[in-house]
């Protein structure tokens, strides 16, 4: 049976709501002078807020007679991007002048589990099969160019909105592909920090997608590298990448998870669940534990890791049990680090970073310290760090025995 969302507007039928974007139309007006040759719109009737909020951002269009970018000192590398929680190769400290740094995603559409224990199950919609998206880094100055793909069996239209860019809608105007196509954006980084990119082809399927796990992290470095607030260096050894993803999964009427044959079949389950705001998992790189047990994060006493957390939709507040955040930029790098701290904060939308240097051997376990989410909803990695205790630092003086009173 057709379910209808805000009536009198789009059905909410598979193919209708796939189709039925109204941020591809948006293009055609934000961001014109920057647009690549376009092609015939292929749209259904737009949900009506979107448009609204679409028309509202195509009212300055980019000027037509815009000169091409000066590429002019820009030198072009590839970035072969990883898998969470894992960073591409970078350069702590740019060497040289600016580059193009080129890099390919797939918006990719897979069926994902996301606790064993219960079936929990869902159709994760993803940047390069991962939820979270992988880590881009870059430096402030250089060019992002991206080749955004859509395979030829996906089931929806994708595009990307960087929280880093300027204009067009953070390039989200500028990517819209269905599958079988392809886009190139090219933008530049300006500003410092880590910021979150995902996909927001306009309307309920803004939310739709993100939850569903389009989203990813950028980090923008200094030139000069990660400093503290008197401007002595900051280096790290590792990078542990975590992206906190809320779902808001369809039961039945037994309390069963329910499941779906393909991407998009749970359109108007899932906008039914979401309305309620409380998701039925939070959890860390897209599963349950997905960060725990053989999947933990390593480490060894003495090394410094920075912890760069993403988190799209929601607010958070992690902290590493057993240690600390001894410099924390939940902002931007051109502002001084917190330090000293115990648990951070996360901004819904936004990413950032932190640095510890480890200094006891064991298993930390980072959370959100909402600890409803970090203990009940699945908000928990662990690090194993190995290396030798230092009783300087705790030391059990007493083990546990009966006492007598």
């Amino acid at each position: 049976m057709t379910k209808f969302i805000n009536p009198g507007l789009s059905k909410t039928s598979r193919r209708n709501v796939l189709r039925g974007s109204i941020l591809a139309g948006a293009a055609a007006m934000t961001g014109a002078g920057a647009m690549a040759a376009q092609r015939a719109p292929r749209l259904d009737r737009a949900n009506a807020t979107s448009a609204r909020l679409y028309k509202a951002a195509g009212e300055q269009p980019a000027d037509s007679t815009a000169k091409p970018a000066d590429l002019s000192g820009y030198t072009r590398v590839k970035q072969e991007l990883v898998a969470p929680p894992f960073a591409p190769k970078h350069e702590q400290v740019a060497t040289g002048g600016p580059k193009i740094v080129e890099i390919t995603m797939d918006t990719t559409e897979r069926l994902m589990v996301v606790d064993e224990d219960t079936g929990a199950e869902v159709w994760a919609l993803t940047y390069n099969g991962s939820v979270p998206g992988p880590l881009i880094i870059v430096h402030e100055g250089d060019m992002v160019e991206l080749t955004l793909r859509n395979p030829h069996d996906s089931m929806m239209e994708h595009n990307i909105d960087f929280h880093a860019s300027t204009g067009a809608l953070g390039g989200g105007a500028l990517t819209h592909v269905y599958p079988g196509e392809e886009a190139v954006l090219r933008w530049k980084a300006t500003k410092p920090g880590c910021f979150t990119y995902h996909c927001a082809p306009g309307g309920a399927m803004i939310p739709y997608h993100v939850t569903h796990g389009m989203n990813g992290a950028i980090m923008v470095l200094p030139r000069d590298g990660l400093k503290d607030a008197q401007g002595n260096p900051l280096r790290y050894d590792s990078i542990a990448y975590i992206g906190e993803q809320d779902y808001y999964l369809p039961m039945d009427e037994t309390g069963e998870y329910r499941t779906y044959e393909a991407a998009g079949d749970d359109y108007s389950d899932s906008l039914e669940a979401m309305r309620g705001l409380v998701p039925t998992h939070q959890v860390f790189n897209g599963a349950v534990g997905a960060l725990t047990g053989e999947n933990a994060l390593r480490a060894k006493v003495g090394e410094t890791v920075l912890m760069v957390h993403n988190s799209c939709n929601v607010d958070s507040r992690p902290h590493l049990i057993g240690g600390h955040g001894d410099y924390v930029w939940e902002s931007s790098f051109s502002d001084a680090p917190l330090t000293g701290m115990e648990t951070w904060f996360v901004r819904g939308g936004s990413a950032a970073a932190a640095m510890y240097t480890f200094e006891q051997p064991g298993v930390y376990a980072y959370v959100n310290h909402n600890l409803i989410i970090g203990a009940m909803l699945g908000g928990t990695a662990h690090f194993v760090v190995d290396g030798d205790w230092n009783n300087d630092l705790m030391e059990q003086v007493v083990a546990p025995r009966p006492f007598t009173t």
